[in-house]
């Protein structure tokens, strides 16, 4: 028999049973919970009978939405792993589920993160809460104490209102759609300002109906503002998520509704007493300058008070005289300018002027022509011009006659008895004279002339070749 080390045996037993348990789901009760600060979560497994080590590494523990705690009773997925250092086996845990409490909260996880991704709970499709509603719309328990505690706040606050309750189930089956129906009865008939969603504080199994996603719905596509007031103030539902304002008690609810108009009838009592007390201020500010003005010096002669006005205006009729006098001596001085550049200007003036003028130019110019004409008959020589002239026919005489001769030998060269000089015939009808340039103008036996150096020849086709 052979002997195996350990390694061997783990080994052997590890291939034997890891593989048919893979992919296998375990129920039990969580115990002997760790949590190492690598991230892994290490525990038991358990039942009445058994337990069995389970390990949830960190990348998997990542998608849980809370961390176990003992005596959670759940559903773990993943597979059977020998653990060779220590010779035992534990189950690795891909997927952690929890059942009862656990499931809910899982399933309200889900939810909150599927409405999220959907912009339900997004602050800007938040309606605004009116300032003064005149009908406050309640959905709860007719029998709970939260209608009662709502109506105290109501009551004991303000008057002028009305408040419509529209009883409904906030617990057990049925009562999340009793809650959307409200909801949307409020809705469609127009019958309040703002609503108040709510009941008293519970388990989670008890405040249940109000993490259902058709009471979400409801509130989303309510036109009309929604307060949330589930439960205690820790409490927190999908509902309040949705809501345009969540209220931790039904009582907190009543607060906000009639919030403004507290504050409003606070505002205009402050007021009120902040404006008596300003007139109240300013009137003996007044009075008491009143008096003051009255007991002046200024006051017991007219002169004390005009005295400065009446100097002030004869210093300024003074200033007036002196400015008046220095204008109308600039205006004088321009006023002989002007008549001395009238003077000047006048057409009797300035005849004379030009007159002088043309004058100096007419001799100017006689002068310039007398110059002109002696150098002109300084540089002419009738000699040369004479010689000149003649070579320039000389030369254009020269130039025709070549171009005459070019013409000539051009004329020649297209002369017929030339080209018959150097062989070649030249092909006549023989009727006209007209001249057949191509084999495509004859036909058999048809006549014709051939014209050739020293005479013509008449001729006829026998027989007519076209070149293809």
């Amino acid at each position: 028999m052979k002997i195996l080390t350990v390694s061997e045996l783990t080994s052997a037993i590890k291939s034997i049973l890891e593989p048919p348990f893979r992919g296998i789901s375990v129920q039990g009760e969580i115990s002997n919970f760790k949590l190492q600060t690598s991230g892994h979560l290490y525990f038991n497994l358990k039942d009445a009978g058994s337990q069995i080590s389970a390990v949830l590494f960190k990348g998997s523990a990542a998608q849980l939405s809370r961390l176990p705690k003992e005596g959670d009773q759940v559903v773990a997925k993943g597979e059977l792993s020998i653990y060779a250092p220590r010779g035992s086996y534990q189950l690795v845990i891909r997927e952690l589920q929890f059942l009862g409490v656990g499931e809910l909260l899982l399933k309200l996880h889900q939810l909150k993160e599927k409405l999220g991704a959907q912009g339900w709970f997004e602050p800007t499709r938040k309606k605004g809460l009116p300032k003064l509603p005149k009908r406050i719309g309640v959905v709860t328990s007719p029998t709970g104490a939260v209608i009662q505690d709502i109506l105290h706040i109501l009551t004991r606050r303000f008057s002028g209102f009305h408040v419509i309750l529209n009883p409904v189930k906030v617990q057990g089956d049925g009562a999340a759609a009793e809650i959307a129906q409200a909801i949307a009865d409020f809705n469609r008939y127009d019958l309040a300002d703002v609503l108040i969603v709510g009941r008293g504080g519970g388990s989670i199994e008890d405040l249940w109906a109000f993490n259902e996603e058709i009471v979400a719905k409801a509130i989303f596509e309510s036109k009309i503002p929604i307060i949330s007031a589930v439960g205690h103030e820790t409490d927190f539902t999908i509902a309040d998520f949705t809501a345009d304002v969540r209220a931790p008690t039904p009582s907190a609810a009543a607060e906000i509704v009639i919030a403004e108009k507290g504050n409003l009838l606070q505002f205009l009592e402050q007021t009120r007493m902040i404006c008596r007390d300003r007139v109240t201020h300013q009137a003996a500010q007044i009075r008491g300058r009143l008096d003051a003005l009255q007991k002046h010096p200024l006051f017991s002669s007219p002169y004390a008070i005009l005295s400065q006005p009446i100097q002030l205006v004869d210093s300024m009729r003074t200033s007036l005289d002196g400015a008046m006098g220095q204008h109308i001596e600039r205006q004088k001085g321009k006023l002989d300018s002007f008549a001395k550049q009238l003077e000047i200007l006048r057409p009797s003036t300035q005849i004379g002027q030009m007159k002088e003028r043309l004058v100096a130019l007419q001799g100017q110019i006689h002068a310039a022509i007398s110059n002109q004409i002696f150098l002109k008959k300084e540089r002419f020589s009738p000699l040369a011009f004479f010689e000149t002239l003649d070579r320039s026919l000389k030369q254009a005489i020269s130039q025709k006659k070549e171009a005459l001769s070019r013409l000539s030998e051009h004329l020649r060269s297209l002369n017929p008895d030339r080209l018959e000089e150097k062989g070649y015939a030249i092909v006549f009808s023989e009727k006209g004279d007209s001249i057949i340039l191509s084999a495509n103008d004859l036909r058999p036996s048809q006549l014709f002339k051939v014209r050739l150096k020293g005479g013509t020849i008449a001729a006829t086709a026998n027989e007519v070749t076209l070149d293809t």
